[in-house]
């Protein structure tokens, strides 16, 4: 319980971070945030730990832990970045799959269609979670699977977030589908370049989302 509560408090966190509530700089204090969310503060010390593994905060020694937020420019190149490492992993996983590795994958991808039947964004970000690090496994390459698994975990507010964006849900499960497909027919080429763009447009739809939050906020 203890555990899903850090979780739940993380990423209200990441959310509140991304929106201004907690601007650049500010001091994310335990004791504060333990009263506010009716919890002792082991479950926020938690979840200050999972933001620092994003990049969200950071700690100062003898001075606690800051909001971080990331630069447009560099959210852009780390997407940059992720959508090549994962076309290496869609283009290994295409070469080196089994048939049943593939029917899983088909199974992973109907969890995040079910999430899109439901409306739930949050379910289908958990379910698309799944989905890419099944990719990053199927590659065969442990090094490359871990440094995906790292960048996708540098990046998951950011991924959250563009999935409350109107049709995107729609237009990555789309795009899964195509995905699977080019790796069930062991299309290499294909499957690398389908999952780059796919990746690639979530960095251009982070930044419109931003300029999106941007003018809510002065608006």
């Amino acid at each position: 319980m203890e555990s899903s509560r850090s979780d739940q408090i993380a990423s209200l966190l990441e959310e509140q971070i991304l929106t201004g509530r907690f601007a650049p700089g500010a001091r994310l204090d335990e004791v504060s945030l333990a009263e506010e969310h009716q919890v002792s503060r082991t479950p926020i010390r938690e979840a200050l730990q999972r933001l620092l593994l994003s990049g969200l905060v950071e700690h100062a020694p003898r001075r606690g832990v800051f909001v971080r937020q990331a630069s447009a420019i560099e959210i852009m190149e780390m997407f940059e970045v992720m959508a090549e490492l994962e076309a290496a992993c869609g283009r290994l996983a295409a070469m080196r799959s089994s048939e049943e590795a593939v029917e899983r994958l088909r199974r992973v991808n109907a969890g995040c269609r079910e999430a899109l039947k439901n409306g739930d964004a949050d379910a289908y970000y958990e379910e698309n979670g799944a989905f890419h690090h099944f990719i990053y496994a199927q590659s065969g390459n442990r090094f490359l699977e871990n440094e995906a698994a790292r960048l996708h975990r540098r990046l998951k507010p950011y991924r959250r977030m563009q999935l409350h964006l109107r049709g995107r849900m729609q237009q990555s499960m789309d795009e899964h589908d195509g995905i699977v497909d080019a790796i069930a027919a062991g299309k290499a080429g294909a499957a690398a370049e389908l999952l780059r763009s796919h990746v690639g447009v979530q960095g251009e739809k982070f930044h419109h989302l931003l300029q999106q939050l941007r003018l809510e906020k002065t608006g």
